[in-house]
């Protein structure tokens, strides 16, 4: 068993500010800034660079990242990085540029890799990755304190998952108040996500005292700050800044399961936002799961509001649970199936998709590309 965390993380309302002593002190000259154009138009982007700026910190904007990033833009970004002189890296965004950013900073110091697609899996990179600084914007990914990152295949139409303690940002930078200009609907989407990372980091096979411990915080937190977070309650979006970054601890140690397999399809196949894939799936596939995870959502169910659960026959106290969640989801104003989203010739692509992706083994039960595109069809 093992931790891996940032060395380093800076939380709480201004934090940010601490972005370019962290990058001077170390004696960095120049960064490349990755973010996305959204995050540019709408001045969160500014946040960060006002910060460089101010410091007389040099530094590059990369932007040409998309929402499910691409090997393309993972590229693309190595070849900014080399022609702008940059010796270090700030992420700023949601998973995506974070993610594009992991395998541009690991390419860049394990050449070998610049095909992108050999990084799959756990690619056996010899050399840390640049040093990263990443700063999210959305409650949710957590991709600034794991060693996970997804890339999109565009040619064979898949996601795929790249698992490496190298690629781990140095430093962390979660700062709420560059998470607060979001839309709504994007703060339920990624708080969802938060909320699957912690349920399914709690039942995967690999959970341990330790990272129930992380899990259980952060359900404890979703449930009663997502809410809020949503309607725009301040104090309730730090909650989720720090909750979705305690869901990160947990399960970049111990993996995740089918609730993300099948949403790294949707992804690939329809570009579907992953925060919104995971929340549409994560009611049926934790009943999928139930009968394999003994008196765990015994205490999900309790931490999420139902203080009758602990007396419960078991089979109640689960569903109890699933009810739980859905009743959370429904609130924020998140589809309840993938109507409208995936299509009925497409479940075989997708079964077999989710049966092959990394996160699949971790499932807490035994599944099969059958289970899979029972649970699919069973939601359109």
């Amino acid at each position: 068993m093992r931790i891996i965390l940032n060395p380093v993380s800076h939380h709480g309302s201004g934090s940010i500010s601490a972005l370019a002593t962290e990058l001077s002190s170390r004696g960095y000259k120049k960064a490349l800034l990755c973010t996305d154009p959204d995050l540019i138009k709408y001045g969160v982007a500014k946040k960060a660079t006002d910060v460089l700026d101010a410091a007389g910190f040099a530094y590059e904007i990369f932007s040409d990242i998309k929402p499910n990033p691409t090997i393309e833009n993972v590229q693309s970004g190595v070849a900014a990085f080399k022609a702008c002189g940059a010796d270090c890296i700030v992420a700023v965004g949601g998973g995506s540029p974070i993610d594009a950013a992991k395998a541009i900073g690991i390419i860049i110091t394990n050449p070998e890799y610049a095909d992108v697609r050999s990084l799959e899996g756990v690619a056996p990179t010899k050399n840390h990755a640049v040093f990263t600084i990443a700063v999210p914007t959305t409650a949710g990914t957590a991709a600034e304190v794991t060693i996970n990152y997804v890339i999109t295949d565009v040619e064979k139409k898949r996601k795929f998952v790249c698992v490496d303690p190298h690629d781990i940002p140095t430093v962390a930078i979660v700062d709420p108040d560059l998470m607060m200009s979001m839309p709504a609907s994007l703060i339920a989407a990624t708080g969802m996500d938060a909320l699957t990372h912690a349920i399914e980091g709690y039942i995967t096979r690999g959970a341990w005292e330790m990272t129930d411990m992380f899990h259980l915080q952060a359900i404890k937190l979703i449930a009663a700050n997502l809410k809020k977070a949503v309607e725009g309650d301040k104090e309730a979006m730090g909650k989720m800044a720090l909750a979705q970054y305690i869901a990160g601890m947990g399960f970049s140690q111990v993996g995740l399961g089918i609730v993300h397999s099948m949403a790294h399809g949707l992804g690939a196949l329809y570009d579907t936002p992953h925060g919104i894939a995971n929340a549409i799936l994560l009611p049926s596939v934790m009943e999928y799961n139930a009968d394999a995870t003994g008196e765990k959502y015994r205490k999900i169910a309790g931490l999420m509001g139902n203080h009758e659960a602990w007396k419960m026959p078991i089979e109640e106290a689960r569903c109890a649970a699933v009810a739980a969640v859905s009743k959370l989801a429904a609130e924020i104003g998140i589809p309840s199936d993938l109507k409208g989203i995936a299509k009925a010739e497409d479940l075989d692509f997708l079964a077999e998709s989710a049966f092959a992706d990394a996160c699949r083994p971790g499932n807490p039960k035994d599944t099969s590309v059958a289970d899979i595109k029972a649970l699919f069809a069973a939601l359109l």
